[in-house]
């Protein structure tokens, strides 16, 4: 019975997610026929309209499809090795950590471009990353993932507000604005072949690690127990996770609440099991961005809003209802 379901489940997301990829490339400020779709994908021109789809439409939706992805996975990731399940890849400060620098970056006058906003965010990625997988350094114990979490709520506001001052100080705010409530109004094909190689890779290491997840969601005593070492699994996890949000903020910059939706989703549909949690998250954290992006760029016609204002709008409630329940 849970299996049908598990295939109900992901008939009904791919379903939705290939309507969402119809809609993301023939609307927008230029709206698309369907005959030129097909037209520029198996007989291509230089015309105007084509060149949009090919150049355009295709990598910056193909690109939204990977990141949410990514999102859905890390949030996946983070909740079962933190048992917390408002945790999501914030939690390490690796958003904010990759635009400081890419901050910093601008403020320096050093170009952006797909390679170089990479570097940034892996450079934020890892040093918020050790920051907080230092406190996974030592034997586990039973506040440790309590201070994790502190840690990377403290990390998150500190580099925000350091990534203000700089772009207050360099003249950069309206970008900096932008980039912290995301979105891929550039994305461009080097975007997507960056987003979808780091998204299968880390996809497939997550499956990979899912049996461990599996039991250390059980807590710490069981997964010692079973002869496995908890801290071990979170540093394995949390080191997976670090470039996988940073290719996500790289290209999508940074967006919120995905990895906390996402999870929560999937969970209350089919349980703790991470081998299928993980994949299917995957599937709905596409759905859910792919959406959210065709939001951003019909809402304000022709202008573009930022995205994150969407998975906002949908994450916040989300959060507090969340809250409230862990508190009650």
């Amino acid at each position: 019975m849970k299996q049908s379901k598990i295939l109900v489940f992901t008939g009904f997301c791919i379903l939705i997610l290939m309507i969402g990829l119809f809609l993301a490339i023939t609307l927008g400020v230029t709206h698309i026929g369907i005959s030129d779709v097909w037209d520029s994908i198996f007989n291509y021109s230089e015309t105007l309209e084509h060149m949009l789809i090919r150049d355009v439409r295709i990598p910056r939706v193909l690109s939204v499809l990977f990141t949410g992805g990514i999102l859905g996975v890390s949030g996946a990731m983070i909740q079962g090795v933190t048992r917390n399940p408002i945790a999501e890849p914030s939690l390490l400060g690796v958003n904010q950590g990759a635009t400081l620098v890419i901050a910093i970056f601008y403020a320096t006058g050093i170009s952006i471009n797909t390679g170089n906003t990479m570097v940034a965010s892996l450079i934020g990625a890892i040093f918020s990353g050790v920051i907080v997988l230092s406190f996974l350094s030592k034997r586990t114990k039973s506040n440790s993932i309590t201070k994790i979490l502190l840690a990377g709520t403290a990390i998150s506001t500190f580099f925000i507000s350091l990534t203000t001052i700089i772009g207050l100080l360099s003249n950069q705010s309206q970008f900096i604005a932008f980039w912290v409530a995301g979105g891929f109004r550039n994305a461009t094909w080097t975007d997507f072949k960056l987003v979808s190689t780091v998204g299968i890779f880390g996809l497939a290491i997550a499956m990979l690690l899912s049996k461990k997840i599996n039991v250390l969601s059980l807590g710490d005593d069981v997964a010692i127990s079973l002869g496995e070492n908890p801290g071990k699994i979170r540093f394995l996890t949390f080191a997976v996770m670090i470039p996988m949000c940073a290719a996500a903020v790289a290209v999508g910059k940074n967006i919120a609440f995905v990895g906390l939706i996402v999870p929560q989703i999937v969970r209350k549909l089919f349980g703790e099991d991470y081998t299928k949690n993980i994949p299917l998250s995957f599937l709905l954290g596409a759905v859910l961005l792919v959406y959210s992006d065709i939001a951003a760029r019909l809402f304000y016609n022709p202008y573009e809003t930022p995205i994150g204002i969407f998975t906002a709008l949908i994450g916040v409630p989300f959060f507090i209802a969340l809250a409230r329940k862990e508190r009650g």
